[in-house]
């Protein structure tokens, strides 16, 4: 298997950037559903759960991070055969992903009012701790993290994470079944076989 993309299929790299991306997310609402569901507020099960959801996020950004500059610096497969619509629908539908990918670990990193004990590795100081935070917020904008807060959990929350995510993914993995059923071509398969 070649590490590298090549014409026909994706490299083993970009494959495994893109199912751990996936796991990630997967695991991210588990951790934020089980401490929402199942959990009372300020006992130890509520913080192991948000902290797991924290952890997962801060990877999530760093393999984005990864994601895209291997995308960036490799070429990408040819587009199976379709209409000019399909290929715009999938560039437009890859670009809302990867929006949503940066835009996800960000805001809960800045809308976030705890340290990130990092699967109890280290902690990660949080943004309002941060001279960034003092600069451009505090100083900047003249405004409290409380104010500051506010919105960008509005966005992480309220916007993105309840309904643009679930959206997203599953106009991607629909667009995939599409490919695998309707077209029956290797779209698919560019992703998950060897090669």
């Amino acid at each position: 298997m070649s590490l590298k993309n090549t014409a026909e299929d994706y490299g083993s790299i970009a494959k495994w950037l893109h199912w751990s991306t996936a796991v990630l997310f997967l695991g991210s609402y588990i951790s934020v559903y089980y401490r929402h569901w199942f959990t009372e507020k300020e006992t130890p099960e509520n913080w192991i759960a948000l902290q797991l959801h924290l952890s997962i996020g801060v990877s999530i950004a760093v393999i984005v991070a990864l994601r895209i500059v291997w995308r960036m610096r490799n070429r990408q497969p040819e587009p199976e055969a379709g209409t000019k619509l399909e290929h715009m629908a999938a560039h437009i539908g890859h670009l809302a992903l990867y929006a949503m990918m940066v835009i996800m670990p960000v805001t809960g990193y800045i809308g976030t009012g705890v340290n990130t004990e990092y699967f109890s590795l280290f902690d990660i100081p949080k943004f309002e701790d941060t001279q960034l935070f003092t600069t451009l917020v505090s100083d900047g904008l003249g405004v409290t993290f409380k104010e500051f807060e506010k919105p960008v959990d509005f966005i992480h929350k309220d916007i993105m994470g309840a309904w643009v995510v679930w959206l997203l993914i599953l106009g991607h993995v629909s667009a995939a079944l599409y490919h695998q059923f309707v077209k029956k071509d290797r779209t698919l398969y560019k992703m998950t076989t060897s090669n």
